[in-house]
């Protein structure tokens, strides 16, 4: 118990030590990849696209998987070639080592899983610094693969008011576990957790700031042998439960865990599965790709970074295409 509230003491106190340190404003040029410092061993990168000009743009925040880094998850998901095409900004929060030795984000620990504390606070403020210094528009989405995946629903549960919609690829639900050995279960077998009173919590958790809808598109290998694909159906059905409740605050199937809509394909090498879910008013609200043969990687990625597989869709694009349809 001691050591797990001295935990949240360091974390809260690194967050504050990023408050008092927060990187002064930006002076480069666009078409720019900087790495900025935080404070306390937290850093980040912004990618800035040589079409910026000051006019709104949206913000693309990317959370990286264990042992990468900002450098690497941008390599391998080529998400800033896609920015440059498309104008909008990318922020790459880093983890910092000191609180996990393999870089990951810490999501199963209960205290990152909340707002104004832990992690997501600290995540928070880095993309405070960006629409501080840069023409953001009301439109921001985050995706993540892996511990970035967890890390991205916690995201969308903690901030609606900056993350609008989701891309969870090879990762879970909000609220899969509360320990790293249920983190560790969690990723091999799915959570113990019950995906519907997950999803009531994470829309408890929104109502803090905003209690609103949030679009999510889910990535998943069915050879990932590293993240069980069960934890992607769990992510679908917690995130359609929160979007009920978020829908008119009421348990009432305003958006059904039962897919509308299943199409097929192959791309790449790969076929596929989509699972398209709607609201009430049929509106796509949430999708499921189930890529067959992909293991833990980002599917369709560049093997310049790592955990990527060239076959596949190309997950980047498809996100963000989804993503501009809300």
């Amino acid at each position: 118990m001691l050591k797990y509230l001295f935990r949240i003491f360091i974390v809260t106190l690194t967050f504050l030590m990023t408050l008092s340190s927060y990187p002064q404003k930006d002076t480069h040029a666009a078409s720019s990849f900087t790495r900025y410092s935080m404070g306390g061993g937290w850093y980040f990168k912004v990618y800035v696209p040589s079409s910026y000009n000051g006019n709104a743009v949206p913000l693309m925040v990317m959370l990286h998987g264990c042992t990468q880094d900002a450098d690497d998850f941008a390599a391998g998901t080529r998400m800033n070639q896609l920015a440059e095409s498309k104008n909008f900004i990318v922020v790459y929060p880093e983890m910092n080592r000191t609180y996990n030795s393999y870089d990951c984000w810490n999501w199963f620990y209960d205290y990152n899983q909340h707002r104004n504390g832990g992690e997501a606070a600290i995540i928070d403020s880095m993309i405070d610094y960006v629409k501080s210094n840069y023409n953001i528009s009301s439109k921001g989405y985050a995706a993540g693969i892996s511990a970035g995946g967890y890390m991205t629903s916690i995201m969308g549960a903690t901030y609606p008011e900056h993350i609008i919609a989701i891309g969870i690829h090879s990762g879970g639900m909000y609220n899969a576990a509360d320990s790293a050995v249920a983190g560790t279960n969690t990723m091999y077998y799915g959570s113990a957790t019950n995906p519907d009173s997950a999803g009531y919590e994470a829309a408890v958790e929104m109502d803090k700031s905003a209690l609103q809808r949030v679009p999510t598109i889910i990535f998943h290998g069915s050879q990932d042998g590293t993240v069980y694909i069960e934890n992607a159906w769990q992510a679908k059905t917690q995130w359609a439960q929160t979007n009920d409740y978020a829908d008119d605050r009421n348990n009432n199937n305003s958006v059904d865990a039962n897919y509308d809509v299943k199409q097929t394909g192959t791309t790449n090498g790969y076929s596929w599965e989509k699972y398209v879910y709607n609201d009430s008013a049929g509106r796509s609200l949430i999708q499921l790709w189930k890529v067959n043969g992909l293991g833990h990687a980002w599917s369709g990625g560049s093997s310049s970074g790592s955990y990527t597989d060239a076959n596949g869709p190309q997950a980047t694009n498809v996100m963000w295409d989804f993503f501009l349809g809300h």
